[in-house]
């Protein structure tokens, strides 16, 4: 077998052997009239091959084409369909896959038009997602996003009763059971939706409830955010001597992960280790996701983890940034984490709100814990306050809105020393004594 990459007119060739697994060509448009986001380069095109590795398949060629702008049918135009035909039956390959968004129309043309199976980009990390989902919520996130993709692209999956239809051949006894069919799936998967979304609003309540209780324990919570593969879960373990899966590999962590930690050894800590973000992510995964993800919102500071070993990190790290202001996050504290410092041939410049650490040799924890205690304490004050017995009422604000170290009952009246915010300091400070 043949590996054959065609990337801007240039082929080259590699001989490997991918017996029992399905192979694919990997398509890619580059056009004038797409958003830069949007547009397939050679870095896109690399992780769509990793994305394919990571699903169980394997690359027999890659074509990266340049246009003026997307053909309406086929997305790429009848040459470059006959093109992938050729690639097709050259290598005996059964798959194609798009690294841009084809709409239901066009991959119903090009399905037809190529004879063999077509997915696009989301398709392929919607069917990675369905491998990994683990857990309960998990797997309700991942199905829901499947269907509300799934949805729309129905009528291509009916192609084949194409002649049965009203709008086919006309030929008596031919008219109507594959519509009928089509509609009832419909209806189906437009019910299975709605159960769906039914579930995982049960699942958002019961976040909010455990929310409330953090909160009113005052546990800090830390969220780590990033690109996939760049090393969260590691880090947690790290951080939190625990053992979570963690493997070099794209989207290893799918379910929330949370674990206690003392970066100072006295102040607990919740860290939450979150699925991976990855350019041209689905909107039905982010969507889906929403019940998971609005854990950013709430957490007090986000650890924002970049590979710095990969020479594409400012563009990964755009798009982490450009996901959190979208999920309502961009106001949340961010410390930026530059991890795989051990692997990197050269690491970034040095610049303020960052820390530079292997997760895998601990090169950097110990500043990266000081720099999290320092940020969890911006906007707090250490107060010891002297309340008279008869404004012990007080204490319940405390405990509910502060982070109360210690209470004594003296001769004198109630000594509370707590961490409280600029507002409570203010409220509070005609109690308060020297430490």
């Amino acid at each position: 077998m043949m590996n054959i990459r065609i990337k801007a007119g240039l082929i080259t060739t590699d001989n490997k052997s991918y017996d029992g697994v399905e192979k694919a060509v990997l398509v890619g448009l580059s056009a004038e009239s797409m958003e830069s986001f949007e547009r397939s380069t050679e870095t896109s095109m690399e992780e769509l091959e990793a994305l394919l590795e990571t699903a169980g398949g394997k690359t027999c060629a890659v074509v990266l084409q340049s246009r003026r702008a997307p053909e309406p049918r086929t997305f790429i135009g009848a040459g470059k369909v006959n093109e992938i035909k050729k690639l097709i039956m050259d290598h005996d390959c059964n798959l194609v896959v798009f690294d841009n968004e084809l709409s239901p129309s066009q991959m119903r043309a090009l399905s037809e038009d190529i004879g063999v199976k077509v997915l696009d980009r989301s398709g392929l990390i919607l069917d990675i997602f369905a491998g990994r989902a683990k857990s309960r919520e998990g797997r309700l996130q991942v199905e829901l996003a499947q269907s509300k993709y799934l949805l729309p692209r129905l009528v291509g999956m009916w192609s084949h009763l194409v002649s049965q239809t009203a709008s086919g051949a006309g030929h008596i006894g031919t008219r109507g059971p594959g519509e009928t069919q089509l509609e009832s799936d419909r209806r189906h998967i437009r019910r299975k939706i709605s159960k769906l979304e039914k579930e995982l609003s049960d699942v958002s309540r019961i976040r909010n409830t455990q929310r409330r209780q953090r909160q009113k324990n005052s546990v800090p919570t830390v969220a780590l955010v990033g690109y996939t593969n760049a090393g969260k879960s590691t880090l947690l373990n790290a951080l939190t001597d625990s053992d979570v899966q963690a493997q070099d590999r794209l989207f290893d962590t799918l379910d929330t992960t949370t674990r206690r930690f003392k970066p100072d050894g006295m102040t607990e800590v919740l860290l939450s280790d979150t699925v991976g973000f990855i350019r041209k992510l689905p909107h039905q995964l982010v969507e889906a996701f929403k019940a998971t993800l609005e854990e950013l919102c709430y957490a007090d500071m986000l650890i924002h983890v970049i590979d710095a070993s990969n020479s594409d990190w400012p563009n990964q790290a755009r798009v982490v940034e450009g996901l959190i202001a979208e999920l309502g996050a961009g106001k949340t504290p961010r410390l930026d984490v530059f991890n795989k410092c051990d692997k990197a041939v050269e690491l970034p410049a040095r610049r303020d709100n960052s820390v530079f650490v292997s997760a895998k040799t601990g090169e950097g924890l110990e500043e990266l814990k000081k720099v999290i205690m320092k940020m969890l304490g911006q906007g707090t004050k250490k107060l010891r306050l002297l309340f008279p017995y008869d404004k012990g009422g007080f204490l319940e604000h405390l405990h509910r809105e502060c982070r109360v170290l210690t209470i004594d009952y003296t001769q004198r009246g109630i000594e509370v020393v707590a961490e409280c915010s600029e507002k409570d300091y203010v409220k509070f400070r005609e109690y308060a004594i020297e430490m």
